[in-house]
């Protein structure tokens, strides 16, 4: 693990909404364009640092080559990622007026394209249930329940060793210090029930008002316990890009009113897939001897999410299909997508880490 990962925590930021991403370093061309573009004032950028973004974009081989992995590239899903984090908190040293530049959201949109194209191809879809709550929760149950992901949550809680596990965090941070954020997109986009069964889980993940049990706040808490930094962002140069594309999946989806089916779907998923495996997170940093503010964060999500699962699958999907059938589709791919980037961000950190290495990357 390099040095700077190592470092003690020198604040506690994750809980301070003002902060922002620190500006990336640069992954190769697309993401080099962007961010030198970023920097510059909108009103008085040059249409040159427009145009060598756009075809950077538009010539980078996971975009124009179905064969070049889109959610393997680590410049593209850095350049994604930055342009979503432009609709959260911002980032450090960039206006906020980039956030609609219609040449940044028409190179993103090549970029969505081809990351779509991409996961319809890659993701396999079950077949679809009934319209109907149960039908809904029960495919959307037995769906998870036979994901054949690579193992994580048993490696961690038996055998993962103190940097491993710092190393989990690192990668997680990414997500959970702004937990919810990218779901609670959708809560304007429906109505009626699923709205408010939205509202429900959201309220619960944001800690029912009090910012510190914030469910982002408490994940700030074990990373202070492990002794790193836990402002936000502060470990994006760190991550690879099949975690990159794990939250990027997230922000598309949430973004996108089109696909509101799909981060319905995406949310549940998440739910249903998260009680156990906390669990087990849970034993694996008692096992190591960390205390209970420590694990605080993975306890709460044993008894949190299994309460959610149930209103994710049944009042928030079922229901949503129920209303608007159409978007059945959508539902039934939303958690698809989620268990298999998922599943693949878990098996890049769970094979680095049984060919003896982190899986974090190096930073110049």
């Amino acid at each position: 693990m390099s040095s700077d990962v190592r470092e003690p925590p020198v604040s506690t930021t994750a809980r301070d909404g003002a902060r922002t991403l620190p500006l990336p370093t640069p992954r190769g061309p697309v993401s080099e364009a962007l961010l030198a573009l970023l920097v510059l004032d909108p009103v008085d950028a040059p249409q040159s640092a427009r145009d060598t973004f756009d075809e950077a974009v538009r010539s980078a081989p996971a975009v124009v080559d179905p064969d070049v992995l889109l959610t393997q590239d680590h410049d593209v899903q850095l350049a994604l990622f930055c342009l979503y984090e432009l609709h959260y908190r911002g980032i450090e040293d960039v206006s906020d007026d980039w956030e609609w530049d219609p040449s940044l959201l028409a190179a993103r949109a090549v970029i969505e394209r081809a990351f779509e194209a991409e996961l319809r191809s890659r993701v396999e879809m079950p077949e679809l249930p009934a319209p109907d709550r149960a039908s809904v929760a029960e495919a959307l149950f037995d769906l998870t329940s036979q994901d054949s992901g690579p193992g994580l949550s048993h490696f961690v809680a038996k055998k993962a060793t103190e940097e491993q596990l710092r190393d989990l965090l690192v990668h997680r941070s990414v997500y959970q210090l702004k937990e919810a954020d990218p779901h609670t997109w959708a809560i304007p986009r429906l109505g009626g029930a699923p709205k408010g069964a939205l509202v429900e889980i959201q309220t619960d993940e944001y800690g029912g008002g009090d910012p510190a049990l914030m469910h982002a706040a408490l994940f700030a808490q074990t990373m202070r316990g492990m002794g790193l930094d836990d402002s936000y962002g502060a470990y994006v140069d760190h991550v690879d890009a099949a975690t990159l594309a794990s939250v990027n999946l997230m922000s598309f989806f949430g973004l996108h009113r089109r696909l509101r089916g799909a981060i319905v779907g995406h949310l549940a998923a998440f739910e249903m897939t998260s009680s156990i495996p906390n669990r087990l997170y849970g034993n694996g940093f008692r096992r190591t001897g960390h205390d209970a503010a420590t694990t605080r964060y993975f306890d709460e999500h044993v008894e949190a999410d299994a309460v959610h699962e149930q209103i994710a699958g049944r009042d928030l999907a079922g229901r949503l299909a129920e209303d608007d059938p159409s978007l059945l589709p959508d539902i039934v791919f939303g958690a698809a997508a989620c268990l298999a980037v998922d599943g693949w961000a878990a098996a890049a950190l769970l094979a680095s880490w049984e060919r003896g290495s982190l899986a974090l990357r190096s930073v110049a």
